[in-house]
């Protein structure tokens, strides 16, 4: 006979294998899931989950963002959305703005100021909820802003949500791009793929070349490179509406992007 422990354990395996099986339907009418992922914090990846997820509403594509950057959720502020999702009948209807469906935890938090102090276990089971509870419809790309480095927070993402791709961003700077080898390492490590490199920051203050030469280094796709414009301080929209030079860039990206997923046999039609 079953010890209780054993029966516990049991159960939660149970439920464990349900949460998937219920993940896995709620997403089944999303085509491309694609995590923006970088090894620190401050190398401009929401900024590039934002830009990229606008470029590709701006081509006409149906496209969510969802922002897992459980200490920093800073998408809802890039984007300038205000107002909270929508509830009906116990789901999340995504707030949208410039053509994209967007989900934040900033949206669960009292002020911006609020620091979110969880541990694993609590990340799995609010991941858990977004990906259950939010009615995001069809969709042509889910856009995942991941949260930084390769501890438990990543980790919990990248186990709970089927993503087909990662896009790594990095900057010129050597240890920058040392922090974006660990997290390639990290997705190979864990039989997922890897897109490309993206280099931010690129320019005279931060040099250029490094993105394009650790990717030649790992062996994986250089999808482009990023100038630092002062067009970025403008907040009142994603950069890509404002300046022509940046939406170019993000154009060449998102052309990069969806060569890499025809390739592994994952772009959205």
């Amino acid at each position: 006979m079953a010890t209780p422990q054993e029966n516990a354990r049991l159960e939660q395996i149970k439920r464990n294998w349900q949460q998937k099986r219920d993940i896995t339907d709620r997403l089944a009418s999303i085509k491309s899931k694609i995590g923006v992922y970088s090894g620190k914090g401050g190398v401009g990846k929401t900024t590039v989950a934002v830009n990229l997820a606008t470029t590709l509403a701006q081509e006409g594509k149906k496209v969510g963002l969802l922002d897992v950057d459980i200490d920093c959720p800073n998408v809802t502020k890039v984007l300038g959305i205000t107002d909270k999702p929508d509830y009906i009948d116990g789901q999340i209807q995504p707030a949208e703005k410039w053509g994209v469906k967007v989900v934040s935890m900033s949206f669960f938090q009292d002020s911006e100021e609020e620091a979110i102090i969880w541990r694993g276990p609590m990340i799995h089971n609010a991941i858990n909820q977004f990906l259950q509870a939010t009615e995001w419809g069809e969709l042509d790309y889910l856009i995942v802003d991941m949260p930084p480095g390769t501890s438990d927070s990543p980790l919990t993402v990248m186990q709970t949500i089927p993503i087909d791709g990662f896009v790594v961003v990095s900057t010129p700077q050597e240890l920058a791009n040392m922090d974006a080898k660990r997290c390639i390492n990290m997705i190979r490590k864990l039989n997922l793929n890897v897109l490309g490199v993206v280099e931010n920051y690129s320019g005279d203050v931060f040099g250029q070349g490094g993105g394009s030469k650790m990717a030649s280094e790992v062996g994986t796709d250089f999808l482009g490179t990023f100038a630092l414009r002062s067009s970025y301080r403008d907040n009142s929209k994603p950069t890509v509406l404002i300046d022509d030079e940046v939406a170019e860039e993000y154009e060449n990206l998102m052309g990069g992007m969806q060569e890499s997923l025809a390739r592994l046999g994952l772009e959205s039609a």
